[in-house]
């Protein structure tokens, strides 16, 4: 039985009241090249998807985000940052704190046609804080219409990856995409997603039979797996990395990219060991010039404050998976840069 509650508004009218202005118009341009150069590889600058595991306030995702823009003057020649601003939160049993575009305030229950207007509102004030614009996970297609004129990177994610309709939404997008293997692990399934996401499609959507021309900037992300007992398993390292490679080729993909997720999986979430994971991606690119090639950046998750909280007590801590603080991430940004 469904209880029709809210009457969720058109992506126009959310749009409307809240329109990318002209002056930020030429930002979003610039960065959506400078970031799809580096899945081309017309660039070989790295691209690092960074911010808290959830935006779940805007003060403090803005005040992250204007630091970030600031660090990004030092590390531009090196690296393309991209803000991490995820709005929804996909949960593991269903239930829980499902991100800001269901429940922008968290004293107060679920409204998401509050959260949808919320969302936008501060992508907008991303890009005014920061000349940056954000990456944010996919985590119901039909949202995307709502901020796909704000954002320069979308993720999919290991429990979406192989939906039909995140995969066929992901085609029809102008932007990267980064499609994460399934959290059982299997590299053959996340490459066919990528070939969906690349390849032509047509579908329905709201309301709509759609056709899309596919999208050649899908790529993948490794992000680890979890066995059927919840032990995981690293995939960043060397020879998965090869194997993904060999895949590529194989399935005649265009533009093989990989982005290693430092968290999840590949740290067991022990936030800290984000460190150690970029440190040896960065050995291994100095080592074989054709994992260099096709290993593009990383996703880090980081935030004001290390670590993470139940409640909505420390400003800039993390309320859903632990986060590095933002004295580490700055010095892991410096290394990379330093390093690629």
């Amino acid at each position: 039985m469904f209880e029709k509650q809210l009457k969720i508004p058109e992506p126009e009218e959310v749009i409307n009241e809240a329109p990318l202005p002209e002056s930020l118009k030429k930002i979003k341009a610039e960065r959506d090249k400078l970031i799809a150069d580096v899945i081309t590889g017309k660039s070989d600058k790295m691209l690092v998807i960074v911010g808290p595991c959830s935006a779940h306030e805007a003060a403090p995702v803005l005040d992250y985000v204007e630091r970030l823009g600031k660090l990004n003057l030092k590390v531009k020649d090196k690296l393309v940052l991209v803000p991490r601003v995820y709005t929804g939160k996909p949960r593991t049993r269903g239930v829980g704190y499902m991100g800001m575009f269901s429940q922008p305030d968290l004293t107060k229950s679920q409204d998401i046609p509050k959260g949808l207007k919320a969302m936008r509102e501060l992508n907008l004030k991303v890009i005014e804080v920061s000349g940056l614009t954000a990456a944010d996970e996919m985590l119901y297609p039909s949202d995307v219409h709502y901020i796909e004129d704000l954002l320069s990177y979308f993720a999919v994610g290991a429990r979406s990856s192989e939906d039909q309709l995140h995969r066929s939404v992901a085609s029809g997008l102008d932007v990267p995409v980064g499609i994460k293997n399934p959290t059982g692990g299997s590299l053959e399934a996340m490459l066919n997603s990528v070939f969906a996401a690349q390849s032509g499609q047509i579908f329905k959507l709201n309301g709509w039979q759609v056709k899309t021309h596919g999208n050649p900037l899908a790529h993948s992300i490794l992000r680890g797996a979890s066995d059927g007992c919840g032990n995981d398993t690293p995939n960043f390292h060397y020879e998965t990395v090869m194997k993904v490679a060999e895949g590529y080729k194989k399935a005649g993909l265009k533009n093989p990219a990989v982005i290693i997720d430092a968290n999840h999986s590949n740290s067991g979430k022990k936030f800290k060991s984000q460190i150690r994971i970029c440190g040896e991606v960065m050995l291994n690119r100095g080592y074989d010039a054709d994992f260099k090639k096709i290993v593009k950046g990383f996703m880090i998750e980081s935030f004001l404050e290390e670590g993470c909280q139940t409640e909505d007590v420390v400003y800039g801590k993390s309320i859903t998976d632990p986060c590095l603080g933002w004295e580490d991430t700055e010095r892991l940004l410096l290394d990379i840069a330093e390093k690629a």
